[in-house]
């Protein structure tokens, strides 16, 4: 891969912002003990929130709608599809000359591995309301995930780091290239027998003005903001 020196616009969060630093800057910004425990905590509730509502088969956000089809194809699990999709979501990356972080692989890594935890751990169960409950559970356990990991600062995960990537090189809004690679992946996985329900409208739904309340509340003020100040 090749770094880039066009680096993409610090993100502004209610105060806050995500910064644009690269992998060695990221791990250079400060409270590097904190922002490690934060993002494997984040990683392991988020791997944790797609086991739920995995469990609950009430439908699934695009991506494990696509992870789901794929598991009725091939003969691996539904985490270590995920893993296997994330390394090759970053191969995306080179093209468009990104470097992944530390949290960019233990994204690819930890969430897999915590998902098929989960659904070892946690039997399906066959009442509806309690399916609803995991499906609700999910949802929200997976922003608060969502909100720990990408407030760590420590690099996004493969498909959030291929979402911006296009973004900047293609000049396209954020809402455009999301919608467009998520509409896309959602269709695939439900050719392949994804499950698809009012879990994905949920998610869909609700995950945006969630992670926007938490994001605020995680993430973490770097010294590179604090200088700049």
């Amino acid at each position: 891969m090749t770094a880039t020196s066009e680096a993409p616009a610090a993100k502004p969060v209610r105060g806050r912002q995500l910064a644009a630093l690269n992998p060695i800057e990221q791990l250079k910004a400060g409270h590097l003990p904190r922002r490690l425990i934060q993002l494997y905590i984040g990683l392991l509730l988020y791997g944790g929130s797609m086991g739920l509502m995995v469990q609950g088969n009430l439908g699934l956000d695009p991506w494990d709608v696509l992870h789901s089809g794929l598991t009725k194809h091939v003969d691996l699990s539904f985490g270590t599809i995920a893993i296997v999709v994330s390394f090759i979501v970053l191969l995306a990356w080179i093209p468009l000359r990104q470097w992944p972080g530390l949290g960019t692989i233990s994204n690819a890594i930890v969430i897999g591995l915590a998902v098929d935890l989960t659904i070892a751990l946690v039997d399906r169960p066959d009442q509806l309301w309690l399916r609803i409950v995991f499906m609700v559970a999910g949802i929200v356990v997976n922003a608060l995930a969502g909100a720990l990991y990408i407030g760590a600062q420590l690099g996004p995960g493969p498909r959030d780091g291929m979402m911006t990537g296009l973004v900047r090189r293609t000049g396209k809004s954020v809402r455009l290239v999301r919608t467009s690679i998520e509409v896309t992946v959602l269709a695939v996985g439900w050719l392949l027998g994804g499950v698809v329900g009012i879990g994905t409208v949920a998610y869909a739904l609700a995950i945006g003005p969630l992670v926007h309340i938490l994001l605020p509340l995680f993430t973490v003020k770097l010294k590179t903001e604090a200088a700049a100040r």
